[in-house]
């Protein structure tokens, strides 16, 4: 691609074209004129007239036949195997019996080699949206996790070491089934659509009651922040569906959404919060005892917030896209 002022642009062609066609100029004076070879100069003045001022512009450098080209029905194949099993390109190449450098230049060339924008569920793409300003939107959500018994969880010292733990831990219950209840931690999420700013909060139940107290303290959090909200978006939990729901959000003036039946996908970005919320702060280490992992949240959460880059808005840390923070610019 040649740059805007060089002197075979589609004008300069045009220019050479005519001074041979139209004026009459000898090839080798125009070449001259033009610093270009006669070759080149006879081949622009040949499309010219043959195709008029049309044929000045570029042409696409590929061949018009490709032997060897990957077969149609190869390539939906590939793709089937991608968009419904989500294999990698080498377990595409192992299953059709190709190379795995020809799986992934089909899979680039369909724009598949990336799963990212994938629904792990329909095979779809995913349709992506963000909205424009701060508090615009907020989504919230509540994450169940299991207690954790004193002296640690299962996942760290082992099942017979964690039923003993659960066993020993002080104020459990037993089921009709004889199995120990330590019951559940209900974090009570909110998120920013635009800044991916987190507020959570840590409950022992999901009642319409908890989720609405929850709802006005993130409120007034975000507007100590400088973000005034505007919608809030959540599922179809009992919580959200209450008339005590209803009457907050008009007490707030927030105009409430609910995501589609059976649809989590709507709720994407709070769905993806919570992974990493599991990942990085819930199930990250040894926690001696629930009181110990909810004493860790507040720290977590700032170092998400203030720290932790974000992928899905240019690793920026979700804060710089808050603009009015007091004492950020200090």
């Amino acid at each position: 691609m040649v740059h805007a002022n060089a002197v075979l642009t589609p004008r300069g062609r045009l220019l050479l074209a005519r001074r041979i066609v139209d004026e009459g100029w000898p090839i080798v004076r125009a070449a001259e004129h033009f610093h270009v070879s006669w070759p080149t100069a006879k081949r622009w003045a040949t499309r010219y007239a043959a195709m008029g001022e049309a044929g000045m512009t570029d042409r696409s450098s590929r061949p018009h036949r490709s032997p060897n080209r990957t077969p149609t029905a190869v390539v939906r194949r590939i793709v089937e195997l991608r968009w419904r099993r989500r294999l990698s390109p080498s377990a595409i190449a192992s299953t059709l019996s190709l190379p795995a450098s020809t799986v992934h230049a089909v899979l680039v060339r369909c724009r598949l080699n990336r799963l990212s924008h994938i629904d792990i569920r329909s095979g779809e793409q995913i349709r992506r949206y963000e909205h424009d300003h701060p508090g615009s939107l907020i989504h919230v959500d509540v994450k169940k996790l299991g207690n954790i018994p004193v002296g640690g969880g299962w996942r760290f010292v082992g099942r017979a070491a964690g039923n003993i733990n659960r066993r020993a831990t002080p104020g459990t219950a037993r089921s009709k089934h004889r199995d120990v209840l330590l019951g559940h931690a209900y974090v009570h999420t909110v998120v920013d659509d635009h800044s991916r700013v987190a507020y959570a909060e840590i409950h022992d139940d999901e009642t319409a009651a908890t989720a609405v107290a929850v709802l006005r303290r993130a409120v007034g959090w975000f507007a100590d922040r400088g973000v005034v909200v505007e919608r809030v978006l959540s599922d179809n939990g009992g919580c959200y569906r209450s008339h005590a729901w209803r009457d907050a959000c008009a007490d707030l003036r927030v105009s409430h959404k609910r995501t589609r039946p059976y649809r989590p996908q709507t709720n994407g970005k709070i769905e993806r919060f919570h992974r990493t919320l599991a990942g990085e702060w819930a199930f990250a280490r040894h926690y001696s005892s629930e009181r110990a992992r909810r004493a860790a949240l507040p720290g977590w959460l700032h170092t998400y917030n203030h720290h932790r880059q974000h992928s899905a808005i240019g690793r920026a840390t979700p804060i710089s896209r808050l603009t009015n923070v007091p004492g950020q610019y200090n």
